[in-house]
């Protein structure tokens, strides 16, 4: 199970990447482009996943594209999921304490990826968290 202190850890390897809080809640940007955030859910969202809304905290992660997200909650619905809000953005939702600490690496690594400057990607070289 992943914990806030966990993602911040594995953020804080990433080159490039500051830890900011805005409106209280934790964002992991890589330059000004925001990768991983904490994402508390809203009244919409609790109405729309009804029963299914998680009750611990959530992750919001960049992804590279809306077949990504769609194939993260399809294989693994206990831990991703997205709401209406996420429509047509390339980003997924995630059940941070149904992470365990290598996906969470992972999930990480991609997203930063995703918003990464080439010169940072070069010097991290083969992916990894």
């Amino acid at each position: 199970m992943a914990t806030w202190d966990d993602v911040a850890r594995i953020c804080a390897a990433l080159p490039g990447t500051t830890e900011v809080e805005s409106r209280g809640l934790r964002q992991w940007r890589v330059g000004d482009r925001l990768y991983l955030w904490e994402r508390p859910l809203r009244p919409r969202d609790r109405a729309e996943l009804g029963a299914a809304a998680p009750t611990g905290p959530v992750l919001g992660a960049r992804v590279p594209d809306e077949g990504a997200k769609h194939a993260l909650v399809a294989d693994d619905p206990a831990v991703y999921f997205t709401t209406a809000h996420f429509d047509g953005y390339p980003a997924v939702l995630a059940r941070l304490d149904e992470l365990d600490v290598a996906e969470l690496a992972e999930l990480a690594g991609e997203a930063w990826a995703c918003r990464a400057p080439k010169r940072l990607l070069a010097e991290r070289g083969p992916a990894r968290p």
